[in-house]
């Protein structure tokens, strides 16, 4: 990991000049409209992201959010395969970049961003070079559209992060079987935290572990999902810390906000996956603390953790949701 780097630090001071002169109304009008069209259940034939004004809002949007959920699933994946360390990585579908900086924090890799926006990938590009951290500057940014044509070339680690919701099921598929064929590690795929985003992360998870691949995060198990299908769904939340331009463009007074987010990371090979995993947040109440977990056994269960556990009590009130447990040693 590149522990003297500071990337939210440097993605906040890269967005805030890119955003310098974008009058403050354009942006949040930009924004709405991007918030309807992530919102709808219509797959998009042509790039989202129009022009650089945009891109400049989308950017100020989601990639802070973004870049929080995908560094809380890369944290996963480390925890799972501590020994391994990729070396090149395609982030698909990447837009301006958010998950390849999420990536740079986490390791030092050769990536590739690849996205059917010109006008992202240029920003992307510019946010990278103005950034000073190392590794982003040597990204290669390329055109490619996303979708059952995309040919992808070998590489250790695979990004897709908010992007099958903007596919057409064919295309979705032909992704992640193009995914599984093209990674040589791990593929993580994010999406966003509801009932539809988790139902792509399953569908998703099913074709990777029928490709070969062991889930090592968040699941504990690579079997099937143990909650019934349209009764509840798996989620989990990143805290995102707001700059003061990021709350004018977003139209939001506090200094956070909690992104939602489901999830699946994989790997060719062996992983070692969480004993339980922490799949709401923890209930904390006098003298106890209530954990909804997902665990090994395939299955869903409830374990209240009290004062008389001494230490694993302790653990339990710092315990965060998404959190493996019982916490390592």
């Amino acid at each position: 990991m590149n522990e003297n780097v500071r990337v939210p630090e440097a993605l906040r001071s890269s967005l805030a000049g890119l955003l310098d002169g974008l009058p403050p109304s354009q942006a949040a009008q930009a924004v709405e409209r991007l918030i309807a069209t992530y919102r709808g259940a219509t797959q998009t034939h042509a790039p989202v992201l129009r022009d650089r004004s945009d891109v400049a809002a989308y950017a100020a949007y989601r990639m802070p959010a973004t870049f929080e959920a995908v560094r809380s699933a890369l944290g996963a994946l480390q925890d799972a395969v501590p020994q391994w360390t990729p070396a090149t990585h395609t982030d698909v579908g990447g837009g301006t970049g958010a998950a390849s900086w999420a990536v740079a924090e986490a390791w030092d890799t050769a990536t590739t961003v690849l996205d059917w926006a010109e006008p992202a990938l240029a920003v992307g590009r510019e946010l990278a070079a103005a950034s000073g951290v190392e590794g982003l500057g040597a990204i290669r940014w390329e055109r490619a559209r996303i979708g059952s044509a995309l040919k992808l070339a070998a590489t250790d680690l695979i990004t897709v992060s908010y992007v099958l919701n903007e596919l057409t099921a064919e295309d979705r598929t032909a992704l992640v079987d193009a995914a599984a064929s093209a990674a040589t590690g791990a593929v993580v795929i994010v999406e966003p935290g509801t009932p539809d985003g988790y139902a792509r992360i399953i569908e998703a998870r099913d074709r990777l572990i029928a490709a070969g691949f062991t889930v090592a995060a968040p699941c504990p198990h690579s079997a099937a999902c143990p909650i019934e299908p349209g009764t509840d769904w798996c989620h989990f939340s990143a805290r995102v810390s707001r700059s003061s331009l990021h709350r004018q463009v977003k139209g939001g007074s506090l200094a956070y906000e909690d992104e939602k987010f489901s999830y699946v990371a994989a790997v060719r090979g062996p992983a070692e996956p969480a004993g339980n995993r922490i799949v709401r947040r923890p209930q904390i109440r006098k003298g106890q603390v209530l954990l909804e977990l997902c665990t090994p056994q395939e299955e869903l269960r409830r374990e209240t953790v009290s004062k008389r556990h001494g230490p694993l009590y302790r653990a339990a009130r710092d315990a965060e949701w998404g959190d493996a447990w019982p916490p390592a040693e």
